[in-house]
């Protein structure tokens, strides 16, 4: 049925409820698996403030701590992986529109599933926090697998 399944992360833990839910699928199916993670640029708001405040290198300090962050994240993954005998190619992205990444990485993976976790906010909530979910919705013809 699905041969590639791309499974997105922001590593939280509702996030984490749909990487096991695209390994659990993966592994009967026999699909290759990517996941991928997406994280924000550094703002240059930010990289000023961390300036005047007394950081030497702010833009080397934001880039080891998205290192930390991935390894650790990845690190858990590839451990749940192995548990379901998968192999996963993990991915990182850092771009400001995380479900344009999304889109844009299943395209180039050739994957035919993309898996990723949703809140189910609506109304204002939706509205001021914006849904990443809805966004690959409405931006890819592929199958999504919306897990809550």
């Amino acid at each position: 049925m699905y041969r590639h399944i791309l499974i997105a992360t922001d590593g939280s833990e509702l996030a984490a409820r749909g990487v096991e839910h695209g390994l659990a699928l993966a592994g009967p199916l026999k699909a290759k698996v990517t996941v991928l993670s997406v994280s924000e640029p550094l703002r240059p708001t930010a990289t000023r403030a961390a300036m005047m405040g007394g950081v030497d290198d702010p833009v080397a300090r934001y880039d080891q701590q998205i290192d930390d962050d991935m390894k650790k994240r990845f690190q858990s993954i590839e451990q749940r992986a192995t548990e379901h005998g998968i192999v996963v190619d993990l991915v990182h992205e850092i771009d400001d529109f995380p479900a344009e990444a999304i889109v844009r990485t299943a395209r180039l993976k050739d994957c035919d599933l993309i898996v990723m976790s949703s809140h189910g906010r609506r109304g204002a909530a939706r509205l001021l926090l914006g849904s990443q979910t809805a966004e690959v919705l409405a931006h890819t013809k592929l199958p999504v697998l919306v897990v809550r």
